[in-house]
């Protein structure tokens, strides 16, 4: 099982930011705010582990909004690759 309680923050690529909000109209608070759920569910993307490990965490942020993130891990940071709304099929997942 993944354990982020060593991580000190997040780390963003500046296109990443921009797309996410772009594409999908979230925050980089709003995502952020999706760890913080004390339900929330994080599984390793091996299908998108080639170059680095990923993982994905499926939580709620303080709008209560279910949030789909796809991260890695880098030192001691979380960085952020993309966060959208989650779909029907992942919503189910999260109960």
């Amino acid at each position: 099982m993944l354990s982020l309680d060593k991580c000190k923050g997040f780390e963003w690529d500046r296109g990443n930011i921009d797309k996410n909000y772009q594409k999908h109209g979230i925050t980089p608070n709003e995502a952020e705010e999706a760890f913080l759920d004390e339900k929330a569910i994080t599984l390793r993307d091996i299908k998108h582990s080639r170059k680095e490990k990923r993982y994905t965490l499926l939580g709620k942020n303080i709008e209560n909004k279910l949030l789909f993130v796809v991260f890695t891990l880098r030192e001691n940071k979380i960085r952020i690759i993309s966060a959208r709304l989650a779909n029907r099929k992942e919503k189910s997942k999260y109960a």
